[in-house]
């Protein structure tokens, strides 16, 4: 079954990630290390997080001319993580360039997906702001699309559009969804969000999830929640 729960740990030092991690004696839970970790901590964080028997999301986003893009992901290939991504308005030749700097000598890579729209963005802000005239349905299939053909194993979405994604791509072609939230949670900055159980409903593969869990009273009981809310089906 290739779908699980992506902790989204956005600590701003190595520090508080590893006691938050020191928390779950059991299960070792898949994790996201995002920007502000990445940049306080370095590249020894992933290493020490993978050391301790987790898998690895490096969410940086990288967005770039395609030369560039190629030789940074040379550089995280190195770093043994599972998943990366890049964004998919860097075009098709950027996202190729990233498959093809990050395929190490002997064949093998992480999981590479391409960031659509962000959570955080509306359909309103996307056309008055990044003058995107077409529905932000119609852009992140059209997205999706072109990381598809770039060699992409998929794409970062709301879980309100895997459904569509997949529809457009294959089953096979992974939603990597954030914006979940509990049914009893606040929205904070997150726009497109819905609940773990709805998002499986919808077609997500992973979901991503931060402060629903990072920022409850017991950590390890709002994963488990999330587990079977998730994976149930």
């Amino acid at each position: 079954m290739n779908r699980d729960v992506i902790i989204a740990c956005d600590f701003s030092s190595k520090e508080a990630t590893l006691e938050f991690l020191d928390r779950f004696s059991g299960r070792k839970p898949f994790v996201k290390i995002g920007m502000e970790l990445f940049y306080a901590a370095g590249p020894d964080i992933v290493r020490e997080v993978k050391a301790r028997g987790h898998k690895v999301f490096l969410d940086l986003k990288l967005h770039d001319i395609p030369n560039t893009v190629k030789k940074a992901m040379k550089v995280l290939s190195e770093l043994d993580v599972d998943m990366t991504n890049v964004h998919a308005a860097g075009t098709v030749a950027m996202m190729r360039a990233a498959v093809e700097g990050l395929t190490r000598p002997d064949g093998t890579r992480p999981l590479l997906i391409a960031v659509t729209q962000l959570t955080s963005t509306g359909e309103d802000a996307m056309q008055k702001e990044l003058l995107i005239d077409s529905s932000i349905n119609d852009t992140i299939v059209h997205y999706a699309r072109n990381a598809k053909e770039a060699g992409l194993d998929g794409v970062v979405c709301s879980p309100l559009e895997a459904g569509m994604v997949k529809a457009a791509c294959g089953g096979e072609f992974l939603a990597v969804t954030p914006g979940i939230r509990f049914a009893d949670a606040a929205a904070d900055d997150q726009v497109r969000i819905t609940t773990p159980a709805r998002a499986l409903d919808l077609g997500s593969d992973f979901i991503v999830v931060g402060r629903p869990i990072t920022a409850a009273p017991d950590p390890v009981a709002a994963y488990n929640r999330c587990l079977v809310d998730f994976l149930a089906g």
